[in-house]
């Protein structure tokens, strides 16, 4: 199933290796926030935007430090997270960031010297219509083991995901045009695929893990609609009234969880059982501040959580919905 857009969009380019249709024209994260509503949301005027949307807006622009980056935080130093986060929460709603060539420079000057820094430059520099340099590329690359995955499996148990920095540095790859031969990685996240059809390492599956490894797989063109016992397993998590938990018949929703259910089945070609009661739910956690919050029992706002919130509320059809009335 593919969402109606408001725009247009150019096809991907071809890379030597294919890789499956979906609702995103290039990676799972970064061309998901291309194709937020383009000139329309652009073309309106502060006044016209929804109150929803200007109240956002103002919550990340006031978090804007004078050296071009960002931090949830005011008053805190920048961040290279926060930075990615606020031009993606910019790009989701149409609106140009503030003095972006001073973030552009921030960026280009932060000492990255990790897979998840990597990421967060080079797809701010992306979102700032800048190109990443070739050596940051050519660094993640160089970070691919000989079987094929990037960093531990062998995580902390507090750690996000086995598979996380797999799924960070294939963005950056497909993003950046990189040709590599997909196979070793894809035969090593599939060596994680659990019986219950959920992905994880010592047979413990969880949603983020499976979105990592399913994200990862897209990313790598391989054919994720075609993961039948996935699928179960995601619709497993999905609670009846609205929202996904960590693993099956778990109690409360967290907004990371439910934007990898959503995710997922969208790389399915699927849509959330309960999409109205999923999208009050979201809109719910927006906080008075504009930003969203990770759980209703969870109070304070951050821009990873009104990230989250803002591709479940496309998914959902909310912004499109909004930008038409």
């Amino acid at each position: 199933m593919k969402l109606a857009l408001a725009v247009q969009l150019p096809k991907p380019p071809k890379l030597q290796y294919q890789r499956a249709d979906s609702f995103y024209s290039k990676t799972v994260a970064n061309r998901a926030v291309e194709i937020i509503m383009g000139d329309r949301l652009q073309q309106k005027s502060v006044v016209e935007r929804p109150y929803w949307v200007q109240r956002i807006l103002d919550y990340v622009t006031v978090r804007q430090n004078t050296d071009g980056g960002y931090n949830f935080a005011q008053g805190v130093d920048s961040g290279a997270q926060d930075t990615y986060y606020a031009l993606a929460i910019f790009n989701l709603l149409g609106s140009p960031a503030p003095n972006v060539d001073a973030t552009v420079g921030w960026l280009r000057r932060f000492p990255a010297d990790n897979i998840y820094a990597y990421f967060y430059v080079a797809e701010g520099l992306t979102l700032s219509g800048q190109h990443a340099d070739e050596e940051l590329v050519s660094r993640v690359l160089s970070l691919r083991r000989p079987n094929g995955g990037f960093g531990e499996v062998d995580v902390d148990v507090e750690a996000y995901s086995e598979f996380d920095a797999t799924y960070r540095a294939t963005e950056i790859l497909r993003e950046s045009g990189i040709s590599m031969d997909p196979t070793p990685t894809v035969q090593w996240l599939l060596k994680y695929l659990n019986h219950d059809g959920g992905f994880g390492a010592r047979g413990h599956s969880n949603l983020i893990s499976t979105f990592h490894a399913v994200g990862s797989l897209y990313n790598l063109g391989h054919p994720v609609r075609e993961l039948d016992r996935t699928l179960r397993f995601v619709r497993s998590c999905e609670k009846a009234d609205g929202g996904f938990t960590s693993v099956p018949n778990a109690n409360l929703s967290y907004l990371e969880e439910i934007h990898a259910g959503a995710l997922i089945l969208h790389m399915m070609g699927e849509q959330c059982a309960n999409p109205e009661v999923t999208r009050k739910f979201v809109f719910g956690l927006q906080n008075s501040n504009g930003g969203f919050r990770r759980s209703v029992q969870l109070g304070i706002s951050t821009f990873e959580d009104t990230y989250y919130a803002l591709i479940l509320l496309r998914i959902l059809s909310t912004i499109h919905k909004a930008v038409e009335e």
